[in-house]
């Protein structure tokens, strides 16, 4: 296995997407930088080549010829051709990726790579007059880029350093140390809360939630600029009884927005590409009007709401 481990010095980041126009990770138009590594395994990640901290593969089987290239270069014999099309074994894959080097349709990518500050720092000034001019910036996400906090750090420094608006999306499970020290340079958190129950929180996401919590009281009494962000999934926390127990739980504390996010297969796909079987088959979003009565109940007890942002 190569050596993908973060960068002690926190000047190179595990990169698997940089997403221009972003609209929906804080204010204005902004550039949300993705990085890989997550504690956490949601179900209904959208995002599921985050969740490693280490490069994966993306195989699109659309795109293959079945030239067989791939099987003949790799040199641990992890790809096989059977009656199903070329079938990858990611257990036995060292991310050497000759594969890709030897396909010629671009069906098989890596998902992930070492990116310098310099060289995130110079792709978000691209774009600084539409910052400038709809009051946006930088937003590091994830995954959970606390997961890279040295890397985060620095590179929020960097763009506050050159008077961008800067903006962390987390969920919370971190170290307060690494939170605490990032937030210095983020003008706004974006703070996920997925449930108030420490038991339904671990069935849904693998962890309890003690950690997420005392650090949310630790950063809103720090006083920094927080938006809640509430991803409604279907069964898990969207019935009257926890939407009332959430608005509660939310009205006593100084958020200046709580965004609720409906529930998407938007990333049903990358499951699989990635070899892996979605575990949210069957669920649907919320109507327009579920979301709706949720978004009234919350704004019942004096909160700024929006859906969706």
């Amino acid at each position: 296995m190569h050596n993908w481990r973060n960068d002690p010095t926190g000047r190179e980041g595990m990169v698997f997407n940089i997403q221009k126009y972003s609209i929906h990770d804080g204010p204005g138009i902004r550039t949300t930088v993705f990085l890989k590594g997550c504690p956490l395994r949601c179900g209904w990640c959208a995002n599921p080549e985050s969740i490693n901290p280490f490069p994966d593969i993306f195989f699109r089987e659309e795109k293959c010829n079945k030239c067989e290239r791939c099987i003949g270069a790799c040199p641990l014999k992890a790809i096989q051709m059977n009656e199903d099309g070329v079938q990858i074994d990611r257990t036995k894959c060292n991310l050497c990726m000759k594969c890709e080097e030897a396909c010629p349709t671009g069906a098989i990518n890596q998902i992930g790579k070492k990116m310098t500050l310099e060289e995130i720092v110079e792709e978000v000034m691209e774009d600084e007059i539409f910052y400038r001019n709809s009051g946006g910036g930088i937003t590091v996400s994830g995954g959970e880029p606390l997961y890279q906090a040295k890397f985060t750090l620095n590179l929020l420094r960097e763009c506050r350093d050159r008077r961008l608006h800067t903006a962390l999306d987390t969920s919370g499970h971190a170290a307060w140390e690494a939170l605490n020290e990032v937030s210095n340079y983020a003008d706004l958190v974006l703070f996920d809360i997925k449930h108030l129950d420490s038991e339904i929180h671990q069935k849904g996401t693998g962890v309890g939630n003690e950690l997420i919590l005392k650090n949310l009281d630790k950063i809103l009494k720090k006083g920094v600029t927080v938006w809640a962000r509430i991803p409604i999934i279907p069964n898990f926390n969207n019935s009257r009884q926890y939407i009332e127990t959430l608005a509660k739980f939310l009205s006593k504390r100084p958020f200046q927005k709580v965004s609720i996010l409906n529930y998407h297969e938007w990333g049903r796909h990358k499951y699989k590409l990635l070899g892996r079987k979605y575990p949210f088959t069957g669920t649907k979003p919320l109507s327009e009007e579920e979301l709706k009565e949720i978004k009234n109940i919350i704004e019942s007890y004096g909160l700024n709401v929006t859906i969706n942002y």
